[in-house]
């Protein structure tokens, strides 16, 4: 499959050459914060299968262990990764050109969701 993505202000953009390894969206207070949105939906991929070109990506260690890429002229969020899952980097989903090749297939850290969005669809739901 070949994805390709880009931040709001078009100067950092990505591609994608592999496989999706994993998508779901995320419910937890780190993600929230980190985008300012109630979920946050992500497709995960081997990291020797995104090329990122163009502007800066810069990081921020959000977590112990986990870092957040974001454009460094508009801020827009770009990836994750984490060392629990080496070689892993999660990108957002609603930065593809085009998503209609995702399929969402879970949602993650459900004990975490904020009471008012209601979700009502039949995938699994995990909690943390």
């Amino acid at each position: 499959m070949n994805l390709a993505g880009r931040c709001l202000c078009r100067s950092l953009t990505f591609s994608v050459s592999g496989d999706i390894v994993s998508t779901g969206h995320c419910h937890c207070e780190s993600c929230r914060r980190a985008t300012s949105s109630p979920v946050t939906t992500f497709f995960c991929v081997a990291a020797g299968d995104v090329a990122f070109k163009g502007g800066t990506l810069r990081h921020y260690a959000s977590s112990p262990g986990v870092r957040r890429g974001f454009c460094g002229n508009c801020g827009s969020p770009m990836s994750y990764e984490s060392e629990k899952r080496p070689g892993i980097v999660d990108l957002y989903v609603a930065s593809l050109d085009d998503a209609a090749g995702v399929e969402i297939t879970q949602h993650g850290f459900w004990n975490e969701r904020v009471s008012w969005l209601h979700c009502q669809d039949d995938l699994p739901k995990r909690e943390g």
